[in-house]
């Protein structure tokens, strides 16, 4: 693994656009095992981005987050209530627009159907028993948005979470999915981060954020809002685990979701999505196509391997001719730039 310092100028741009760049390239991947994939796509390492490179509703919900985040954050310093009105708000136009046709998931339709009936308490329209990967491949703009402490970027990464998947574990893959585009924002070496998100988790096991999630707990099992957010960090330390097994005796033509899962569940897209990108820190195309030539939910686990390598690299990782034509664009850099440092 190498150690390339990237432009972190342009990490907020560079993680958008390769979150978008790994959306597309997984967008007709997504539901193909590998070996339809490759008759389909020819070597996984040379597969194009697809002309015209249209985006699943990863990189529409991740722009709708970023767009209900910055409303937030011009209003004043970004509190639970801050944050919610509008990232409500902006959930459910996505629910409500006629571009909502990119097979989204289920559990944000129904969330975000319930969220539209204003009156309604958030709590009560989130899927506690939900952990599916869609609250954390949008989680980006949480970690790179400027100005948040990490108490505020852990309550915002968990509460964008919660409005549609309350899952515990859903909250703690969303959480740990922010750190990891901030700390790669910020510089950290690659190799570091494996081990920098297994002490945050360890960190935070205990720690339920009643401030931005209120009594969501009371609608689990659980007996207490502490076994509770035991239950959502534990999965994501037992898929570290088996992240570090795959980066002890790395196979980059190996389908990574044979050593970290398909990614349709929120701890298994962050692992797998972190290993495509960590078999190959210095190599941000590489790194797409491997999580794009994947047996899981490919467009996911592209996603959150584009958001990795943008923040570490910077804008400059995507070559022109990919990031002129993803769609979205003139959104994403408007976002992006507002951002950057």
């Amino acid at each position: 693994m190498g150690d390339t310092v990237g432009d972190k100028r342009s990490a907020a741009t560079g993680s958008l656009i390769g979150l978008a760049l790994g959306d597309a390239l997984g967008f007709p991947t997504e539901f193909n095992d590998v070996p339809a994939i490759l008759a389909k796509c020819g070597p996984w390492r040379e597969m194009a981005l697809p002309d015209p490179a249209f985006v699943t509703d990863d990189t529409q919900m991740t722009l709708a987050l970023g767009r209900g985040l910055r409303t937030a954050m011009q209003r004043g310093e970004l509190t639970p209530l801050r944050l919610e009105r509008p990232v409500r708000e902006e959930y459910v136009d996505w629910w409500r627009s006629p571009d909502n046709n990119r097979a989204p998931g289920n559990t944000c339709l129904r969330a975000c159907q319930a969220l539209s009936d204003e009156d309604r308490p958030w709590a009560t329209a989130s899927q506690i028993g939900s952990k599916g990967c869609g609250a954390n491949m949008r989680v980006a703009p949480i970690g790179l948005a400027p100005g948040l402490s990490p108490r505020q970027r852990s309550g915002a990464a968990q509460l964008q979470s919660a409005l549609t998947h309350g899952h515990p574990t859903a909250l703690a893959a969303s959480d740990l999915t922010a750190y990891a585009v901030r700390a790669l924002a910020d510089g950290a070496r690659p190799a570091e981060l494996p081990g920098l998100l297994r002490a945050y988790a360890h960190a935070h096991r205990t720690d339920y954020r009643e401030d931005w999630l209120g009594d969501l707990w009371r609608r689990s099992q659980d007996p207490t809002p502490t076994t509770f957010t035991a239950r959502g960090w534990d999965d994501c330390l037992g898929v570290l685990d088996r992240l570090d097994a795959a980066l002890a005796a790395p196979d980059p033509e190996a389908d990574p979701c044979l050593a970290t899962g398909a990614g349709w569940i929120a701890e298994e897209a962050l692992a797998t999505g972190l290993l495509c990108f960590l078999l190959f820190p210095d190599e941000p195309l590489t790194a797409l196509r491997r999580a794009a030539c994947t047996s899981g939910d490919s467009d996911s686990i592209a996603c959150l391997t584009g958001a990795f390598a943008g923040a570490h690299l910077g804008a400059a990782a995507w070559p022109g001719e990919w990031a002129g034509r993803i769609e979205y664009r003139d959104e994403l850099l408007a976002l992006g730039e507002a951002w950057d440092v």
